[in-house]
């Protein structure tokens, strides 16, 4: 698949994604708004039910208050044996509907009830019924009349009077608080508030036992006594410390939702790395193999030469010519091995670890032993070897083969990537620090970019030359060094300028640490 096509669906799915997440989260926020919104509406008719329990409680006090005055008057009077009693009973209901007072009335007159008694006489003529019916409406006509009359006095005393009284006279806050709790549940809140009161003059007169002040910023208030004038009114305020978790405990179902959509997001993304990964993968593997078939085609073109040239009986009489190629053979087979075991030795080391044959080593005498061998050609490209080996414990356990390995590897890159305009210079160096054996191999050669340095020790990788294709190479010889490194339990880094060298440093573990 071309490279095009997987970013076009990528970000097609990506956006997918990102669309899906943002109208989630755009839904989230409808609904709290939507939840805030029915909360308020709710508490402010909770709120409205309590101002008018409030106001029905205030009526009733007046009426019972009043009526039991007029009690008093009526029922001196009729000590005295001059009045007869008359009772009623009726049923104030409150303005929701929600209970009713029943108050009973007793009416005294001054004079003896005119009213006949239910009789038939003959006396009287057929007239007795029909004048005693309407004697009786007479009288409940007039019973009407008074008792509207008291009605009237009580409602007239509560319009001048009641809005002068202070609160704590008008309200009883217990049961206040019994009105703002039944209001809430019956419009479905069943949350812990707290609540205060203030008087007209702006005073706090009440506030519950438990009252706390977290979440009063958001508060409501509600004038208890609405038919109040502007300047009298008595006000309760009311808060919720609990209503943000409360409103979005309301609408955490999408969370969950929101959760799955963010890690199938990830995951795409690391699916997309992934792909791109591999393909970059299969890029470098198919440079490898181009690479590959390259370097095995000069030693095995250069052995077949050869092995034409033995069969010519000139050759076999003369014992240098026959010498000579004996040795082109024999060193093309060894290039030829040992490109072969390089990709061997990186196939093992991805499929598994490598059985290291550890054992105790002196690595100046090691790395001595190294600079002296490749001393020779460094002079065929007259180039010099410094070598400066400080380290005064240079006892370490490693395996010798793949130690020796490493360090000639790092070598061969200097030589291979020597500047043409100069002559090579390579330092190895040996030094202690904190515990480790320090190792440093540096040359003058080309450098590296600073972009290309972390990638040096991927398996594959070369860095670019341009158009020169001078140095042939699989991109595993760093590659393998960092293995053989790591597998010790030590580190490598690449320190680099362009045009000016390269400055490898390992650390490995003494034997005593």
């Amino acid at each position: 698949m071309k490279k095009s096509t997987i970013w076009i669906l990528g970000v097609v799915i990506g956006l997918s994604f990102l669309s899906l997440l943002y109208l989630q989260i755009s839904y989230i926020e409808e609904m709290v708004k939507m939840r805030n919104e029915q909360f308020d509406e709710s508490v402010k008719r909770a709120l409205m039910a309590a101002s008018k329990d409030v106001e029905s409680a205030e009526v009733d006090r007046w009426l019972r208050e009043d009526i039991s005055e007029a009690e008093k008057k009526a029922w001196e009077q009729s000590s005295q044996g001059m009045g007869v009693v008359q009772t009623q009973r009726f049923t104030v209901a409150s303005p929701d509907g929600s209970g009713y007072s029943s108050i009973e009335l007793k009416t005294f007159t001054n004079e003896p009830s005119e009213l006949p008694r239910a009789m038939i006489s003959h006396k009287h003529g057929t007239k007795t019924i029909p004048q005693t019916s309407r004697s009786l409406v007479d009288a409940i006509k007039n019973r009407y009349l008074y008792q509207r009359a008291l009605l009237d006095e009580v409602a007239w005393q509560m319009v001048y009077y009641a809005s002068d009284k202070p609160v704590e006279e008008r309200v009883n806050f217990k049961n206040l608080d019994q009105y703002l709790n039944s209001g809430l549940v019956d419009n479905g809140i069943d949350l812990k508030y707290h609540f205060k009161v203030i008087d007209r003059n702006g005073r706090e007169v009440y506030r519950c036992s438990d009252y706390v002040d977290e979440g009063s910023k958001s508060s409501y208030t509600q004038p208890l006594f609405l038919n109040d004038p502007p300047a009298r009114m008595s006000i309760v305020k009311i808060h919720f410390p609990g209503k943000r978790d409360y409103i979005f405990d309301s609408v955490s179902f999408m969370i969950p939702s929101m959760i799955f959509t963010f890690v199938l997001l990830v995951t795409f993304i690391f699916t997309i790395y992934i792909v791109f990964r591999q393909k970059k993968l299969t890029e470098m593997k198919n440079d490898f193999i181009n690479n590959m078939t390259h370097e095995f085609k000069t030693p095995i073109s250069t052995i077949s030469l050869a092995a034409q040239m033995l069969k010519d009986p000139a050759v076999g009489k003369s014992p240098a010519m026959f010498q000579h190629i004996s040795g082109v053979i024999n060193d093309e087979t060894k290039r030829l091995r040992l490109q072969v075991e390089k990709v061997l030795q990186m196939s093992m080391f991805d499929r598994q670890k490598v059985a290291l044959k550890m054992k105790e080593l002196d690595a100046n005498e090691l790395i001595n032993g190294v600079v002296n061998t490749f001393a020779l050609k460094v002079k065929r490209y007259n180039g010099k070897i410094e070598s400066d080996l400080k380290a005064t414990d240079p006892i370490i356990f490693a395996d010798e083969m793949h130690i020796t390995n490493v360090i000639f590897n790092l070598m061969d890159n200097a030589v291979k990537y020597k500047r043409p305009d100069a002559d090579l210079l390579l330092t190895v160096k040996t030094w202690n620090e904190s515990g480790k054996l320090m190792i440093s191999v540096q040359d003058n050669g080309i450098g590296i970019k600073k972009e290309n340095v972390k990638k040096i020790f991927d398996k594959f990788y070369r860095v670019h030359t341009g158009n020169l294709h001078d140095v042939k190479g699989f991109g595993l010889g760093l590659a393998y060094v960092r293995k053989i490194i790591v597998e010790h339990k030590g580190t490598i880094r690449a320190e680099s300028e362009l045009n000016v060298g390269t400055k490898f440093i390992i650390a490995l573990p003494l034997l005593k640490n």
